[in-house]
């Protein structure tokens, strides 16, 4: 965290100099000391800090000075940081300015030159006053500003893949006082909306989200021409992957399309995973997971989306869309599967925009007293809900079905009874969603009696089944009716297996109908949803590459 900073600007360069040097040789330790000559330039120079999130504590102003007098400048200082306190340098001949500046100001004192000796007519005025700011400051957020209207699906992106890449951010409200200032003091209006505001103050307009990964360090330059094993997809099962990959000494590459963790990743508490009583958060098992993943050596490209897999003699050419080409001697495949999209009326309107398929975590805060809906009735929904009824005033889990024990474990059945603000609401779907600029109600069809009715609603979260993300797999891959990646001897079924498959041997277990080729986790057919299952398919199919390469 940066220390606070003592703003000092004279036009006397002798005198800047010497007030400089005695606030550095006592308090450099707990404060930055930030001097200038020219007024415009230090008013430039407070944009550039509020930007980086740095905090002035004291400014030290001149009031005589050709650009504007040392009271208006203070004026206008204090529009950025309203928070600090506020010293004019004076001759006598100022004094009637001072005591004006005092009424109308709030000017905190003025300090007559010379101020020899400094350790009794500088430091303990300066001491007092930094006593008295220290009592209300609270440390200036250090990390990356969004600005963006609330439940804007724009905004709502750029905050989902900053958070699922467990990148410290802060959401400003563009309404609000904070939000217009830095629109303000950036010369932006709206149109420019969502803004990010970078850690080292560089302001992006409405940017997209590869150019926000680019500044942030996620897209590093590939580092090896041949990669032993490129693992696609960090979910569990590849995150698994590339742990065991590198610390076996494979050269290792993971690539994520949008953010490491997969739907696990979202998860607000994950209760049933080996090892841990308490249950963890889905973010915090990816992040450990990362870090131990990039500590043994593997290199991790997010955001980038590979769009086909070609072969060439016993290699794999890892085809990007950005027309990046990578060689490959394996590959495990572990996209996993995305939520299936709700067609129902006025659902993609406002998907981003109070509606949002998964936790969606990052807009938990925005439904605080507010109503809440979360569509259906799986593990994943459950612990959306209990998460949720933190902050909404009321959550209601709709549900086709008459109960819930069909498709939730018992243990969040008992959490979710037990929480008074959630409720059931089965044999219900939604008919219709409607709004302005984002959800405002919903329309719910009871299926028994065919009842509809309209319902205000600030949020609906769906959770409504996956389907695999396997559209990007050309011919050579063999998917089941569903979209599932087949593997292993089950292949045999298929009339067109032996037309691909040309080795002696037969597949291994998590082996696709290409050679080389593997998949993992819930992107497989006949794989089972759970995190430890991933995990152990993602480590397993390690071993299995291992057999591969010693073949080739």
């Amino acid at each position: 965290m940066s220390l606070p900073i003592i703003f000092v600007i004279d036009d006397d360069r002798q005198v800047l100099n010497a007030i400089t040097q005695d606030l550095k040789s006592y308090y450099r330790k707990s404060y930055r000391i930030l001097s200038t000559l020219s007024a415009n330039e230090a008013l430039q120079s407070l944009v550039e800090l509020k930007n980086r999130n740095d905090t002035v504590a004291i400014f030290i102003s001149d009031q005589r000075m050709p650009e504007m007098e040392g009271v208006d400048f203070l004026q206008q200082a204090m529009e950025i940081f309203p928070a600090a306190k506020r010293v004019l340098l004076t001759a006598y001949s100022d004094t009637n300015a001072a005591i004006k500046a005092i009424n109308e100001l709030r000017l905190d004192y003025y300090l007559q030159k010379p101020w020899d000796p400094p350790e009794e007519k500088l430091y303990p005025i300066i001491n007092d006053l930094l006593d008295d700011w220290q009592t209300d400051y609270r440390p200036e957020f250090q990390g990356i500003k969004v600005v963006g209207y609330p439940f804007s699906s724009d905004a709502y992106r750029i905050k989902e893949f900053l958070a699922s890449n467990l990148i410290p951010y802060h959401s400003i409200d563009a309404n609000g006082d904070e939000g217009k200032l830095l629109l303000q003091l950036n010369n932006l209006d709206t149109s420019a909306l969502p803004v990010v505001i970078l850690e080292q103050g560089e302001v992006m307009k409405a940017p997209a989200i590869i150019d926000i990964a680019a500044k942030i360090g996620l897209n590093p330059t590939l580092k090896n021409e041949i990669y032993d094993v490129v693992i696609i997809g960090a979910g569990p099962a590849g995150l698994a992957a590339s742990v065991y990959g590198a610390s076996e000494g494979l050269k290792t590459l993971l690539i994520e399309r949008h953010a490491p963790g997969g739907q696990a990743g979202t998860s607000s508490r994950i209760e049933n995973y080996l090892g841990f009583p308490s249950g963890l958060s889905g973010a915090e098992l990816t992040r450990r997971a990362i870090t131990q993943a990039t500590r043994f050596g593997t290199e991790f490209l997010s955001p980038q989306s590979v769009k086909e897999i070609k072969l060439k003699a016993d290699y794999k050419i890892v085809c990007l869309e950005n027309g990046t080409e990578i060689n490959a001697r394996a590959v495990v495949i572990t996209t996993g599967v995305d939520y299936r999209k709700l067609d129902t009326v006025g659902i993609e309107k406002f998907t981003g925009a109070g509606i949002y398929y998964g936790a969606a975590t990052t807009e938990a805060a925005s439904c605080r007293d507010r109503s809440v809906y979360i569509l259906g009735g799986g593990n994943s929904a459950g612990q959306a809900a209990v998460y949720l009824s933190k902050f909404a005033k009321e959550v209601f889990i709709l549900i086709r079905k008459e109960n819930l024990n069909a498709t939730m474990s018992s243990y969040l059945i008992d959490q979710i009874r037990d929480i008074p603000n959630i409720s059931i609401l089965n044999n219900s779907e939604i008919v219709e969603a409607s709004g302005t600029d984002r959800l405002g109600k919903l329309k719910i069809e009871n299926l028994q009696t065919h009842e509809v009715k309209e319902v205000p609603a600030d949020a609906l979260y769906i959770f409504i089944g996956a389907r695999p993300y396997t559209d990007w797999l050309g011919d050579l891959i063999i998917k089941d009716e569903k979209g599932y990646v087949q593997t292993g001897r089950e292949m045999k079924s298929f009339d067109y297996f032996g037309k691909l498959w040309k080795l002696d041997r037969e597949p291994y277990l998590l082996e696709t109908s290409c050679p080389g080729i593997f998949a993992a986790g819930d992107v497989r057919s006949g794989a089972m949803s759970r995190v430890a299952s991933a995990v152990g398919e993602g480590s397993m199919s390690i071993s299995l590459v291992h057999k591969y390469l010693a073949e080739v």
